[in-house]
């Protein structure tokens, strides 16, 4: 990854948060809990969601920088949404949450040097993780899940047959 694209993905990410929240602004309160379908998550469990795996991806990225070796430990989202009742969680903590974590790893992302950038450690489910790995997948994680809120939100206005 050259220098350019690194900056380019990490302003993506540190934009994540307005676009998620942008998304989130459309959705009517009576429309925060409802479900596009079983098993799919509300707008509200998308955000608590984003919470939670920001606070994962937060300690990931230091692990893999700073430690020798790190073995990054996954997690099921599913068990977790289940098991915290993202509905009984508060929406504002959830999203103050994203807003930190990543204001506070934007910042340290723009001190890497390209040798932090190369590091390399262990994901328990998927194998060797690196810090630019990490990068790519992060910067995409909040404005995939915007989309998700946009479509439960479309999905919602659809007209019943």
């Amino acid at each position: 990854m050259t220098p350019v694209e690194r900056e380019k993905l990490i302003q993506q990410y540190a934009e994540g948060p307005r676009r998620l929240r942008d998304a989130l602004a459309n959705v009517p309160e009576a429309a925060l809990k409802w479900r596009p379908a079983p098993g799919e998550w509300s707008a509200h469990e998308v955000i608590c969601h984003c919470a939670d795996s920001e606070v994962n991806a937060y300690a990931r990225i230091r692990y893999v920088v700073a430690e020798k070796e790190p073995v990054i430990q996954g997690y099921d989202q599913e068990v977790w949404a289940r098991t915290f009742d993202y509905h009984a969680l508060p929406l504002d903590a959830a999203l103050a949450t994203v807003d930190a974590v990543r204001a506070t790893t934007a910042a340290l992302l723009r001190t890497l040097r390209d040798a932090d950038c190369a590091k390399k450690g262990t994901h328990s489910e998927s194998g060797p993780y690196g810090a630019e790995p990490w990068l790519a997948i992060y910067a995409d994680h909040l404005e995939n899940h915007a989309r998700q809120i946009e479509n439960n939100l479309a999905a919602r206005q659809k007209p019943q047959r």
